[in-house]
């Protein structure tokens, strides 16, 4: 054993002596060990710390495109009203003489319902069968289609995306009952 010899104390007795670079030699792989395992717990800290940000910008980024999908909706919402009211005037002034009127109007009416198609708007489909999803019934009347058929359409339904932005506003055949016939 190179490094350790013996040395007397005071009393007498004698210790063993350890080489001071011989204790340093020993103390190295612990230290070493210390160090790696720091290392490995600062790795592991910033990886999970860099999971944590992707997660986080990520979030953000959805966050912000419903944001502006919301800001966009409530838009549209607000201008479907006036191309309501530019459909009744279109309606009221095919009825007069006034040509340039109707022409100016259908033109601003068509110029909206385009600006409202690029911006993604669509007009929901009412023929055939009623469908509550997209659709509200306000009326049913005896009619001779079939059943829970759409016969009038009060007020159109828009869809934004994948969204119903508002619902047909509808007339529903009901169907004849015999019963009624007979006992008037």
């Amino acid at each position: 054993m190179s490094g350790v010899g013996w040395t007397e104390r005071p009393d007498g007795a004698e210790e063993p002596r350890v080489d001071e670079e011989a204790a340093v030699a020993a103390e190295e792989p612990d230290e070493l060990a210390a160090v790696t395992k720091e290392r490995d717990d600062y790795l592991d800290a910033l990886q999970r710390l860099k999971a944590e940000f992707d997660n986080y910008r990520k979030r953000v980024a959805r966050d912000q495109r419903e944001l502006a999908a919301r800001a966009h909706e409530r838009l549209v919402t607000e201008l479907v009203p006036v191309l309501d009211d530019l459909e009744r005037a279109l309606e009221a002034a095919a009825l007069h003489e006034e040509a340039k009127l109707e022409d100016g109007v259908r033109l601003v009416h068509r110029s909206l319902a385009d600006l409202l198609a690029r911006e993604g708007l669509v007009e929901l489909e009412t023929n055939g069968k009623f469908d509550p999803h997209t659709q509200e019934a306000l009326l049913s009347q005896p009619s001779e289609e079939e059943e829970g058929s759409v016969i009038q359409v009060l007020q159109k339904g828009y869809k934004l995306g994948d969204r119903v932005l508002r619902p047909a506003r509808v007339i529903v055949s009901q169907g004849f009952d015999d019963k009624q016939g007979s006992d008037g």
